[in-house]
């Protein structure tokens, strides 16, 4: 049963997720226990923007349509008639942009049990003593899935090979199974050349990278020889060409 819930949720983040535009950046998280007879799961959402002398050229709050979305979908599972215990959800998502968590805040449909908040996952220290203390009101010590969509080549670009190893590394830390989708090198040509056509600076570690290339395989290798992590699944490309692979803690 446990396998069954985790492809179905994995079938909604895609399908939710490749529509979306290159420059929009999710991770999520999510876990699950047995509490009392009931099944609680808890569900995070992060988005990772530029930054603010790095403006995106379109910022909205798809990251709240994913979110309710997953949620809902997780609630209608229920009502489905499949033969699982009744399940609480709950979902925690967060952003750089203070705007953006704003509006989500206002919009938010599901306020007890999805919430909004603003945080950097690169501030190590305070981002682990956020989501600690969130997995700690549960009395969970980590989520069962996190899931990294378009993420990683904003992080690389901003913050260079050393936060982009350490930002795979703190996910693995963070759960139990770990679904990445990693932009290609050519997203990161790609991003290069508009930020120039807009007359910007360029990215501040984009010519001093050494990791380039295959960009899932740089991930593939430091979570499996670095973090314990071992790959389950790879589920192919999405619509924009990025690998979708699955690891599980070992």
């Amino acid at each position: 049963g446990r396998a069954l819930i985790l492809r179905r949720q994995l079938q909604l983040f895609l399908s939710l997720h490749v529509p979306l535009s290159p420059q929009d950046a999710q991770v999520s998280a999510v876990h699950r226990q047995q509490h009392h007879g009931a099944r609680e799961e808890l569900i995070t959402h992060i988005s990772d923007a530029l930054p603010a002398e790095h403006d995106r050229s379109v910022k909205t709050c798809e990251e709240l349509d994913l979110s309710v979305a997953l949620y809902k979908h997780l609630l209608q599972e229920e009502a489905s008639g499949c033969d699982f215990p009744k399940r609480k959800l709950y979902l925690l998502g967060f952003d750089l942009d203070q705007d953006l968590i704003h509006r989500a805040q206002n919009s938010n449909p599901f306020p007890q049990n999805i919430q909004f908040i603003p945080l950097d996952i690169t501030d190590d220290a305070k981002s682990q003593a956020v989501l600690e203390s969130y997995l700690g009101s549960f009395g969970c010590p980590r989520f069962h899935l996190c899931t990294c969509f378009a993420v990683t080549m904003w992080v690389h670009l901003n913050h260079g090979d050393a936060t982009f190893l350490s930002l795979l590394s703190r996910l693995a830390s963070l759960c139990e199974y770990l679904l990445l989708e990693a932009q290609p090198w050519k997203c990161y040509r790609s991003a290069a050349r508009r930020l120039r056509k807009l007359g910007r600076s360029d990215f501040d570690h984009f010519k001093t990278l050494e990791i380039r290339g295959d960009m899932a395989a740089h991930a593939r290798e430091h979570l499996e020889k670095q973090c314990s992590m071992e790959l389950m699944q790879s589920f192919g490309n999405t619509t924009w060409d990025r690998s979708l692979l699955l690891f599980r803690r070992r």
